[in-house]
């Protein structure tokens, strides 16, 4: 199943949100929202910084990923950016992938 890294910041609102009700409840609700999605929570970590919260999740395809994204910042307290996570495997894979490029100029 392809992993996604979603990295969340969250706007003031959202924050007093997770102040309120607790870190480990946002983590809760990102693991049921995943599971709910057909995949699974794999990590969900809080950071200083520019961003708020590093998750990792499996989810079917990237229509579902984009679901999640769309959904989770539509939602108003959290703007969040989701990566397509690649395997060593599938790099070595696409590392054999035969095709030409020509670079623009050459």
């Amino acid at each position: 199943m392809p992993k996604y890294m979603i990295v969340a910041t969250y706007n003031a609102e959202g924050m007093k949100g997770v102040l309120r009700e607790g870190g480990s409840e946002r983590r809760k609700m990102i693991a049921d929202m995943a599971k709910n999605l057909g995949g699974e929570l794999e990590s969900f970590y809080y950071a200083f910084g520019a961003h708020d919260v590093y998750s990792v999740v499996d989810l079917p395809d990237n229509v579902t990923a984009a679901a999640m994204g769309s959904h989770i910042t539509a939602g108003g307290m959290v703007r969040c950016e989701i990566t397509v996570l690649v395997t060593p495997e599938e790099m070595d894979k696409a590392a054999r992938t035969k095709m030409f490029y020509r670079p623009p100029g050459d």
